[in-house]
């Protein structure tokens, strides 16, 4: 099963669960657009992480020098970012999964949105959480936006040092399927991906 991973702010986890996703359901990896951190992007991250072979990363579209939302990177390059740009990789052989650059309210352009781009690939959403001040509006916010837009939604998976309290009325409210809760990693390496790909593999919402 192919699906896009969208967060609901940044730094939430998203590359770590792009990896344990990849190796559970034996995908091809493709983030289509990078800003700043070109030295270490999360395409080497996750390349890192994946030990199942043979395993793949896709190229990005787009690699922008600035850390900062991609419309703005982009306008430093002298660059519009357009629908057009982008092709969904050729992956007839495996799955892929397709890491966004932050939410799905984050600008590729002063008209073109993450979620437009969502909808233009077709794939699944996956929403990833973690547990800060703030993130029950962020998440429910994000699912809300999920619904409105009539995208289709695989489910949540929760990142990080658990906060049951957030998480349960997360899950109580808006009744979002639950794929996985994944702690948070002392050490990321293969081996964390590969055990917490092992726990998720046969989730019915990853058939």
């Amino acid at each position: 099963m192919s699906v896009i991973i969208a967060g609901i702010g940044t730094e939430v986890g998203k590359t770590v669960i792009g990896a344990i996703l990849c190796q559970a359901l034996k995908a091809d990896y493709w983030k289509p657009v990078q800003a700043g951190d070109l030295d270490n992007t999360d395409t080497d991250k996750v390349e890192a992480l994946v030990s199942y072979q043979p395993f793949k990363c896709h190229p990005e579209t787009h690699r922008l020098l600035a850390p900062m939302s991609p419309h703005a990177a982009a306008k430093r390059e002298g660059l519009t970012i357009k629908p057009n740009d982008f092709n969904r990789p050729d992956t007839r052989e495996r799955p892929l999964i397709t890491e966004l650059a932050g939410g799905l309210m984050v600008p590729l352009s002063d008209d073109f949105l993450m979620i437009d781009l969502v909808k233009q690939l077709g794939d699944p959403v996956i929403l990833v959480a973690s547990s800060y001040l703030g993130s029950i509006n962020h998440t429910l916010l994000s699912l809300e936006l999920i619904q409105a837009r009539g995208l289709n939604f695989a489910g949540i998976i929760f990142n990080g040092e658990t906060n049951p309290e957030s998480r349960d009325v997360i899950l109580n409210y808006s009744k979002a399927p639950l794929i996985a809760d994944i702690p948070y990693a002392p050490q990321l390496n293969k081996s964390f991906v590969k055990t917490h790909a092992d726990k998720i593999r046969n989730h019915p919402r990853l058939a």
